[in-house]
């Protein structure tokens, strides 16, 4: 099969590789049907995570059809539809029976194109298939389905339950894409007062406001703090989002919390960020962190096959799956291209 492969910071190819096999008794071979990009694959090309080595299959996304499962799968069966999720889950160590399939200890969690070779391929191999792939429901295209793989559950609940946001709220959103745009639409769930958009790029800023922002600030010309402050009579947000993943950004959104607010911090950090704890330790402030854990999944395939989140309006670009290498591009140049999930099918 083609597969879009990892070589090293800055390098990636398509190319030939063997077909995935079954390995363990719990696996699914899942042909890929539909497949995107995430704004990770970029920090990993970058080489802002480390544990990506050269050779693998990059990708932790993808709609397509169970090809083959091992004697042990028992939800699953060939030809069924399903949704890769970015989380693997072993389903039996501490943390997935307390639901938090991200720290996965038996083998699970965020592997997918990190630890194991990923979705970006004509087939994947998907470990505990029983617990780690969801049935497309019946009516819902496959591709609206696919951003329940990573992007909608991540801004939900690393950004909104962690955020911990409430009705009345006022809700600023530090970067305006598709993580960003997640948590503007999960935001939404819970009827804040206002949600402020904070982004450089005009394109994603008209995303945001699509998505549902209120007020738009473009920081490279507004002080956001300024706007924020005039909002709330000079106290601050009661919930800051960071969905960048830079330094700058994190900080934006610890100066931007009232006191007693929360900061909520989606990005994927490829550098160190300073917290002014001299500064900060006075004001009740709450700093959550979180890999996606995916147990919202069941939730939102529910919200999306009843119309209640659109998730197809994230679809901004599609090609062919041998144009991989061109996605890329078009995907990494968001701010020139007006990208926010750009979708490949066979």
């Amino acid at each position: 099969m083609r597969a879009l492969v990892y070589h090293g910071p800055g390098s990636k190819a398509w190319e030939e590789v063997p077909d995935p096999q079954i390995v363990e008794d719990g696996d699914a071979v899942v042909r890929v049907d539909a497949v995107t990009i995430c704004g990770t694959d970029l920090h990993i090309l970058k080489g802002d995570v480390p544990a990506v080595t050269d050779g693998r299959i990059l990708g932790h996304e993808a709609v397509g059809t169970v090809e083959a499962v091992g004697p042990a799968v028992r939800t699953v069966k060939p030809g069924d539809k399903v949704l890769v999720s970015c989380i693997t889950a072993c389903g039996t160590c501490r943390f997935c029976r307390e639901g938090r399939y991200g720290q996965c200890l038996g083998g699970g969690g965020w592997i997918l194109g990190h630890k194991i070779d990923g979705t970006q391929a004509e087939y994947v191999r998907v470990p505990f298939a029983d617990t780690s792939v969801y049935k497309v429901p019946g009516g819902v295209p496959a591709e609206n389905v696919l951003m329940l793989a990573d992007i909608l559950p991540t801004g939900y609940e690393v950004g909104i339950l962690n955020g911990a946001v409430r009705p009345g709220d006022v809700v600023a959103v530090v970067g305006a894409g598709p993580i960003g745009l997640s948590a503007i639409m999960g935001a939404r769930l819970f009827s804040p007062s206002r949600i402020i958009a904070i982004d450089l790029a005009e394109t994603r800023l008209e995303a945001a406001k699509r998505f549902g922002a209120d007020i738009l600030v473009n920081n490279s010309r507004e002080d956001p703090l300024a706007v924020v402050r005039e909002l709330t009579g000079g106290l601050g947000a009661d919930v800051a989002i960071e969905a960048v993943g830079v330094p700058e950004a994190f900080e934006a959104a610890v100066a931007l919390a009232r006191p007693g607010g929360r900061i909520a911090n989606i990005g994927v950090h490829g550098a160190p960020a300073t917290l002014h704890l001299e500064e900060q330790w006075i004001r009740d402030i709450t700093i959550t962190t979180g890999l996606v854990d995916t147990f919202s999944t069941p939730t939102l395939l529910r919200l999306v096959a009843g119309g209640q989140l659109d998730a197809g309006r994230f679809i901004t670009h599609h090609f062919p799956m041998e144009e991989f290498l061109n996605a890329y591009d078009v995907f990494a140049d968001a701010a020139g291209t007006g990208a926010l999930k750009v979708v490949l099918t066979r």
